[in-house]
């Protein structure tokens, strides 16, 4: 009975301890040559090489996983191919890494809007209001962008309505 007190704090010792070690290195210590190669993806895709800076961007992530930079890069690159699904995928790794990654917020809320999904653009914009403290051109960027994505939705929604409502009028008699 006399040990318990002792028993416990070390048994929470040795619990922190080894959770400390699992945990690994930290997020800010991504491989050196994940970096490099990211950099190397960057210029490729600079100059237009696309396909090649993909595959420099999924050596980048082969190397070191943890790196947001890779996967913000990746997002790009297949947004710029017209991927916005897949771009909204890589942000998202992106957004597992650190949740409050204001250029992966604000990038993948512009795929949502131009995937349609107004509402997903919604959220990470409130999100993006919430981690950006000072003045964030992003979010009145984005706030415009959704507004004319939701205008021409509704304009869309009306046409559409319009032409079901002429399709049901009957045909004009010939004499």
């Amino acid at each position: 009975m006399r040990f318990s007190p002792a028993a416990i704090a070390l048994s929470f010792t040795f619990a922190i301890m080894s959770s400390a070690s699992i945990s690994g290195p930290a997020d800010n210590d991504i491989d050196a040559r994940s970096v490099a190669l990211v950099k190397t993806g960057d210029e490729e895709a600079s100059a237009g090489r696309v396909d090649s800076a993909i595959g420099w961007y999924e050596s980048a992530l082969a190397v070191d996983p943890r790196n947001r930079a890779a996967y913000i890069a990746m997002a790009r690159a297949v947004k710029s191919q017209g991927l916005n699904g897949k771009a909204i995928s890589f942000y998202t790794e992106a957004l597992e890494i650190d949740a409050n990654d204001q250029v992966a917020l604000a990038e993948q809320a512009e795929a949502f809007i131009a995937k349609g999904a107004l509402e997903q653009a919604r959220k990470n914009m409130a999100r993006l209001t919430t981690v950006c403290r000072a003045d964030c051109n992003s979010v009145a960027r984005l706030t415009t962008a959704i507004d004319i994505a939701s205008r021409k939705e509704q304009a869309q929604a009306s046409a559409v309505d319009l032409k079901e409502k002429l399709g049901a009028m009957p045909e004009p008699k010939a004499n």
